[in-house]
C-alpha cells in the first residue's frame, strides 16, 4: 500500500541484552524513539546478530525470541517479544531485492531487533521482518541492496538496522572487568568521524570508514558495523539527519541512534 507520508529510516545502537531488562538510559532511550517516528505499518529490521551466509528474511507468522546469547540472567532468557510476522512483507522485500533471497522459517527475532522493541513497542502489536546480512558482500554491495529497499518508506515500513557504530567487545569487557567508563580516544574519534559524514551526507566516507585503523579498532568484526549500511542506504540526501540518543556504554560502545527524514 503506498502511501502519502515517507517513514523515516532508524538505525539504533542496541549495545548489551541487558537494555532489554533494564532501566537505563539506553532502555529510556529505546523508548523515546516510539514518539520519533510516526507508528509504522511494519518494520523490517536488519540485526547484527542474523550474519550469516546468504540473504534471508523471516517468513514466520509468528516468529520466536531468539535468546542468542549466554551467560546472563534467567530474567532475560524469560523475555518473550511476540511481534506477528508478515508474510506480504516478506514477499515485497524479495520482490525489490531479487529472487537471490531465501525465505527462512527458522529464525525469529534476534535480541539485536527485540531488545530495542520490546522498549519502542512493548505491545509487540506491530508485525517484523527480519533481513539477514551475508557476510560474503562487500560493504558497497550491501550498500546497493539497501538502495533497493526505499520503496518500503512509501508503504509504511520503518526500516531499522540495529547494530553499533563501535563495537570492540574486547575493550569493553576489559573496562567493565576493571571499572573503568573511560572512552578511548580512537572510539570518540571514529563516533564523530562518523556523525560528521553522516551530517555531511558523505556516503563514501562512511562506507569506507571502518577500514580505517580507528574503524578497525571500531570493528574487529563488521557485524555490527553494517546494519548503519544498510540504514544509510535506505535514505537519501534530502533527508534531515538527526541523533535521539548519543553516548558511550561500558567505556567504548557508541549507542549514537541515527534518525534520516
Amino acid at each position: 500500500m503506498v502511501t502519502t507520508e515517507r517513514m523515516p529510516v532508524l538505525f539504533v545502537g542496541h549495545g548489551s541484552p541487558m537494555n532489554a531488562i533494564e532501566d537505563n538510559p539506553w532502555s529510556r532511550g529505546f523508548a523515546s524513539l516510539h514518539g520519533v517516528v510516526p507508528r509504522p505499518t511494519a518494520i523490517l529490521a536488519v540485526s547484527a546478530h542474523w550474519y550469516v551466509d546468504g540473504t534471508f528474511l523471516t517468513a514466520e507468522g509468528a516468529p520466536r525470541t531468539i535468546h542468542d546469547f549466554g551467560g546472563f540472567p534467567p530474567a532475560l532468557h524469560a523475555v518473550e517479544y511476540p511481534a506477528p510476522g508478515r508474510a506480504d512483507l516478506a514477499a515485497r522485500v524479495r520482490e525489490l531485492i531479487g529472487e537471490r533471497a531465501g525465505l527462512r522459517t527458522d529464525w525469529g527475532l534476534d535480541h539485536g531487533t527485540w531488545s530495542v522493541l520490546c522498549h519502542m513497542y512493548p505491545d509487540a502489536d506491530v508485525p517484523v521482518v527480519q533481513l539477514s546480512i551475508d557476510r560474503r558482500l562487500a560493504p558497497a554491495a550491501h550498500l546497493e541492496l539497501a538502495r533497493s529497499l526505499t520503496a518500503l518508506r512509501h508503504e509504511g515500513v520503518l526500516i531499522l538496522g540495529s547494530g553499533n557504530i563501535t563495537h570492540n567487545l574486547r575493550d569493553a569487557f576489559g573496562r567493565m572487568r576493571t571499572g573503568s567508563s573511560e572512552t578511548p580516544d580512537w572510539a570518540r574519534r571514529f563516533d564523530a568521524l562518523v556523525r560528521g559524514a553522516l551530517d555531511d551526507h558523505d556516503t563514501s566516507a562512511i562506507v569506507m570508514a571502518d577500514q580505517s585503523d580507528d574503524g578497525r579498532m571500531a570493528h574487529p568484526t563488521p557485524d555490527h558495523w553494517l546494519p548503519l549500511i544498510y540504514a544509510l542506504g535506505a535514505s537519501d540526501r534530502d533527508d534531515a539527519v538527526s541523533y535521539p540518543i548519543e553516548g558511550f556504554d561500558a567505556g567504548s560502545l557508541s549507542m549514537r541512534a541515527v534518525r534520516w527524514g
